[in-house]
């Protein structure tokens, strides 16, 4: 993979919340909640909250808009409702309260799952964004993918020693559109 990890440069965690997008799920299930909580865990991490929401747009529009405004929250990832069918709402939900999307995100995430599932990524509508200084990712639900996306782009664009650049790096600029 391109890029590298700076070693001299200071690994700086970030505040990640965790909500899992489910009219089934509970705590004890959340296969995909937990592994992101491990995952973002082990590489140094801290996860801030986890919720379990049902796939209802404004609830999880809701949570979104109170995450981004706490500011001891800098990341938000999501899992499930990305799919296509008539309760997959997250990439709407998310859409809803961006200031600005990341489009490479959800091309990088289907370009990667191409090799582990074939044309069935194209049924992911796996989406990324920023609002209000926070980022905000929305991933499918299956453990499989919610580790792809960590290992093959989170890990990197979340850690500030990663080389040319990184999501971390430009938190202090995020909000220099607004007013002071």
């Amino acid at each position: 993979m391109p890029g590298r990890l700076d070693e001299s440069r200071p690994f700086i965690p970030v505040n990640i919340a965790l909500m899992t997008v489910s009219d089934t799920r509970s705590e004890a299930d959340d296969r995909s909640g937990r592994l992101l909580a491990e995952l973002a865990s082990a590489a140094g991490h801290n996860i801030a909250q986890r919720i379990i929401l049902r796939d209802e747009k404004e609830e999880i529009a809701a949570q979104l808009r109170a995450w981004i405004a706490d500011p001891g929250i800098d990341v938000v990832i999501a899992t499930g409702g990305t799919g296509v069918t008539g309760r997959d709402v997250t990439p709407e939900a998310f859409m809803s309260v961006y200031e600005k999307e990341i489009p490479g995100f959800g091309e990088l995430f289907r370009f990667q799952s191409y090799d582990k599932i074939g044309t069935s990524t194209i049924e992911s509508r796996a989406t990324a964004g920023v609002a209000r200084g926070t980022y905000l990712f929305a991933l499918p639900g299956s453990p499989g993918a919610c580790r792809d996306a960590w290992e093959g782009i989170l890990v990197h664009q979340l850690d500030n020693r990663f080389r040319p650049c990184n999501f971390v790096e430009l938190l202090p600029r995020l909000m220099e559109h607004l007013p002071r």
